[in-house]
């Protein structure tokens, strides 16, 4: 982990799914610190509408997010270079035939994370860590990593980061 160059913003899937299916808070407490730890040293971080995305949830993963992890959540909403690649997100899924109708206006929701997340990312040079996986042939839902590979952003799953950063449970 010292010295590592890259920088990663954290989907909030990468939260919940961790928290409800494999590491959950109570069994597997040195994942939760190690992403504290690698949040402190300024590699891995997370965006306002992520952090919104999960305090909706009203259960442990929320209450460990506003009490232990407030700092990893960086504001986007007044940030005119994110907003400037959002804007280029939205145009492409609307122009996209690929999709339907209800995909193009989940993903552009406001309130959705996902595009705010890789927008984020393109700005800054980030990498999107998330559980989504590319499907070229999806047509119900625009998913995370056909965004970025449209967009020449590179995303990985939470294992895979967890390689990168050299992360061992002890």
């Amino acid at each position: 982990m010292p010295g590592s160059a890259q920088k990663y913003v954290i989907y909030s899937n990468v939260l919940i799914e961790a928290h409800r299916r494999y590491y959950s808070l109570d069994i597997a407490p040195a994942f939760w610190d190690f992403l504290i730890d690698t949040a402190e040293n300024g590699i891995i971080q997370s965006i306002d509408r992520v952090y919104d995305e999960i305090l909706k949830g009203n259960d442990d993963l929320a209450g460990w997010v506003k009490n232990s992890f407030p700092f990893a959540f960086v504001n986007t909403k007044n940030d005119s270079d994110v907003l400037n690649n959002y804007g280029k997100l939205i145009n492409w899924a609307y122009k996209h035939s690929q999709f339907n109708q209800a995909a193009k206006d989940e993903f552009t929701r406001v309130e959705n994370a996902d595009p705010w997340i890789i927008s984020y990312a393109m700005y800054n040079g980030f990498v999107v860590e998330t559980q989504e996986v590319l499907d070229k042939n999806v047509m119900k839902n625009i998913p995370i990593p056909n965004v970025c590979v449209a967009f020449n952003v590179k995303y990985i799953n939470t294992f895979t980061l967890l390689r990168e950063l050299n992360f061992k449970f002890n």
